[in-house]
């Protein structure tokens, strides 16, 4: 296979994964928290046997979420919480404390605050923020202290991160890092909104065009190099003469 099969190939996977990432964002543009995803992109050099033309492809090595807030819904919903600023909020997820800023939250039969998967909400002690029965009126503060009936029943477990980066989405609105958050000072807990997904449909759409129109450039190139080899080996397999 000749060099330009190679990076064409290459550059067509990688064409494959950002229409994946796409596809996903367009799912998620309605989902609360949700941050689009874009993929990340670098030469790679291929130098077999230390040829002298090393080949120049293109491979895929991660993604990076767009970290803009996204628009504000007042619900009225007394669980309902937003966040501004860069923080996150923990979440007791199967495989360990994970993060959320989709704050549409809800109560489960023990009258403990979970996600709208199920997932327990961490309070700051460690454990879940549980409601009580009787309670009538629900306020969370801009600290993300919860009070029930103006007694105070626990506090979101909130946390800022060096490298926003280093969290990776692990579906159902939870992301996942090794980075040890600190407490955050920069987020503020609002009340009755959620934060809507930054995702901008319409961008996304054009992205998708785009990628499916570069694709198919490519596979016309392959399709003409495949044509171009097999009608010279053809003409090179003929006998003398003839």
């Amino acid at each position: 296979m000749e060099n330009g099969l190679y990076i064409g190939l290459s550059r067509q996977m990688v064409l494959r994964t950002g229409m994946d990432l796409v596809a996903n964002n367009i799912a998620n543009a309605s989902t609360p928290g949700y941050r689009a995803q874009q993929p990340l992109f670098k030469e790679y050099i291929s130098d077999p046997k230390g040829a002298r033309d090393p080949i120049s492809m293109v491979t895929d090595y991660g993604q990076y979420d767009n970290t803009a807030a996204g628009p504000m819904k007042i619900t009225g919903n007394q669980l309902d919480v937003a966040l501004t600023g860069p923080g996150f909020i923990g979440v007791n997820s199967p495989e360990g404390v994970q993060y959320t800023r989709a704050g549409n939250f809800a109560l489960n039969n023990e009258r403990e605050l979970v996600t709208a998967s199920g997932y327990k909400v961490m309070g700051e002690e460690g454990g879940p923020i549980k409601i009580p029965v009787n309670a009538l009126n629900i306020s969370i503060d801009k600290l993300g202290r919860v009070s029930a009936d103006d007694n105070q029943v626990g506090r979101l477990m909130l946390r800022e991160f060096d490298n926003v980066q280093s969290l990776y989405p692990k579906g159902n609105g939870l992301y996942d890092t090794e980075e040890n958050g600190r407490i955050a000072e920069n987020t503020v807990v609002l009340q009755g909104q959620i934060e809507g997904s930054n995702v901008q449909p319409i961008r996304e759409m054009t992205n998708m065009i785009e990628i499916s129109r570069e694709y198919q450039s490519l596979q016309r190139m392959l399709q003409n190099d495949h044509d171009r080899q097999r009608s010279a080996i053809q003409r090179l397999g003929r006998p003398a003469g003839s």
